[in-house]
């Protein structure tokens, strides 16, 4: 579940990808790609994940920040460590819970991507 860099330290957005898995009541958990986004010059305190079908979800980064460490919910959208190496996402719909684990060495390594892009924006 590694993500993948697509950006250079001048640009002002992130276009990380990461493997999720798309945890249920099934046996077993479906791997699923992650698109994760940021663009400073749009909106410098948000984050996107986006998936399969253009389906994305947009919140704070500090929610992700902090959900790294703790449990912590915004809206509909919850996240809490789970373990030492992994993180679960929670995207509550009005029909339902989707609920996504991912390492979290690939989210940290977005968080990092996406202050590098807040850098580079402040130094031009």
């Amino acid at each position: 579940m590694a993500a993948v860099d697509e950006h250079t330290a001048e640009d002002h957005a992130v276009d990380d990808h990461a493997k999720g898995r798309i945890i249920s009541d099934a046996p077993l958990s479906r791997p699923v790609p992650v698109t994760l986004r940021f663009d400073a010059d749009f909106s410098p305190a948000t984050v996107r994940f986006v998936f399969p079908g253009d389906v994305e979800w947009s919140f704070p980064r500090t929610l992700l920040e902090t959900g790294l460490r703790t449990p912590t919910r915004r809206g509909d959208i919850e996240v809490w460590p789970c373990g030492r190496v992994q993180t679960v996402v929670e995207f509550h719909r009005d029909d339902g819970v989707q609920v996504v684990q991912f390492d979290t060495a690939a989210l940290l390594r977005f968080l990092r991507h996406t202050y590098a892009a807040s850098t580079s924006m402040t130094t031009h």
